[in-house]
């Protein structure tokens, strides 16, 4: 339960924030937070991060599909930590989150922008964190066996 909960938070707040941008700023409109260093930048990705494979909106579609196939074959398998638990459902979330915004508009929604960075969003940062909870948890529990 704890990692449906995590996914459906991570969801929601990604949702909620990119329907804010949209509502409250037009496309390419970037407002300095930090001048120079942070802003809200309103764009469309039509790619994977840093736009790599560029309008494979359907190979990104299948990949969430079989991510969240995977979750239901194995969900039994994930450990009761919840470095590990967390991890899952931001993945999930962050992977859900983005697979509606291709499906629903053809192209992710993201607006954080660090000038030094290409330009993201909540469900980004889920996956990222997700990720890293998940390898934190193999390293710290999967070398004492």
């Amino acid at each position: 339960m704890q990692v449906l909960c995590m996914a459906f938070l991570t969801v929601l707040l990604d949702q909620g924030s990119k329907a804010a941008v949209q509502k409250w700023m037009i496309l390419h409109e970037s407002i300095p937070v930090l001048p120079g260093f942070f802003h809200i930048t309103y764009i469309l990705n039509r790619g994977a991060a840093f736009g790599i494979l560029e309008n494979q909106r359907w190979l990104f579609l299948l990949m969430a599909g079989l991510l969240f196939v995977l979750y239901g074959i194995f969900h039994r398998n994930v450990p009761s930590c919840w470095q590990a638990r967390c991890g899952v459902g931001m993945l999930l979330g962050g992977a859900l989150g983005n697979a509606l915004d291709r499906g629903i508009r053809g192209a992710v929604v993201d607006f954080f922008d660090f000038r030094v960075w290409p330009v993201f969003n909540i469900a980004d940062i889920g996956i990222v964190v997700g990720v890293c909870l998940l390898l934190w948890y193999s390293w710290t529990h999967l070398s004492d066996t």
